[in-house]
């Protein structure tokens, strides 16, 4: 097993700050739902649904913010193992402000699209692109970001 090269930990403020504001927007609707007497049955369903949505939003976030994620040598992870990309299948890295990234995160694009997945406040896969950021501290994404492109570039470097 390859050492951990760096971590990025969600805050327990930043993750209690999410679920509190989805918890709330979600009984916001909810009460609306419940006190618009004369709406069309179509329009409190659409509240009440998804009012449920944003509920379960919160506890899927509550409950993958509980996993951190960790840089090794040959990969990207979550502390539950599963893995993000490999060293080998990035291309890039990208941080910029005007990336399509998570916030506080980074972008990541892969050689080969991977299975659609989405860890809420953690991470995202999507084709061939890997979001990483939401309730986690830039500091720790911006260290993990740079690390990755000191890796690729260490990887792509022409050997004598």
């Amino acid at each position: 097993m390859s050492d951990i090269l760096a971590t990025i930990t969600p805050r327990p403020a930043r993750r209690w700050v999410g679920v509190a504001i989805q918890v709330a927007l979600g009984g916001l609707i909810l009460s609306v739902a419940f006190a618009v007497q004369n709406a069309p049955f179509l329009v409190q369903a659409a509240l009440l649904a998804f009012g449920l949505f944003m509920l379960v939003g919160a506890l899927r976030l509550y409950r993958a913010t509980e996993h951190y994620i960790e840089l090794t040598e040959t990969e990207l992870r979550d502390s539950s193992g599963r893995v993000l990309a490999t060293i080998d299948e990035i291309t890039g890295v990208d941080r910029g402000a005007f990336a399509f990234k998570p916030s506080n995160g980074f972008l990541l694009h892969l050689r080969a699209p991977g299975v659609r997945a989405w860890v809420p406040g953690l991470w995202w896969r999507v084709g061939k692109f890997v979001g990483v950021g939401g309730v986690t501290p830039a500091n720790e994404a911006k260290a993990v970001a740079e690390i990755l492109s000191m890796l690729i570039a260490q990887r792509d470097a022409p050997t004598d």
